[in-house]
């Protein structure tokens, strides 16, 4: 599960350009939203396809990413229990 942590915190760098943040400053149980990595709307759009092309995980409902992408953490628990 920490190599699936580390693994998420590199794309989510990669993928949304976040030039400015190391791995380190993120923490596992830190939010992705709001007061802690600040993502927004497009973000979440952006780890939706992240989520169907490299864990073959399709979101259909809004609501179901809210809860998926709260943090790292619960990130990588739903996609070890859902991974394609």
């Amino acid at each position: 599960m920490e190599e699936l942590k580390l693994e998420l915190k590199n794309k989510i760098i990669e993928n949304l350009n976040l030039e400015d943040v190391s791995i380190d400053e993120i923490g596992d149980n830190d939010p992705l939203f709001g007061d802690g990595l600040g993502l927004d709307s497009i973000d979440a759009l952006e780890l939706i396809v992240m989520l169907d092309k490299d864990y073959g995980i399709k979101l259909l409902d809004p609501k179901e990413g809210k809860k998926i992408f709260e943090s790292i953490e619960v990130m990588a628990t739903y996609i070890a229990e859902h991974r394609k």
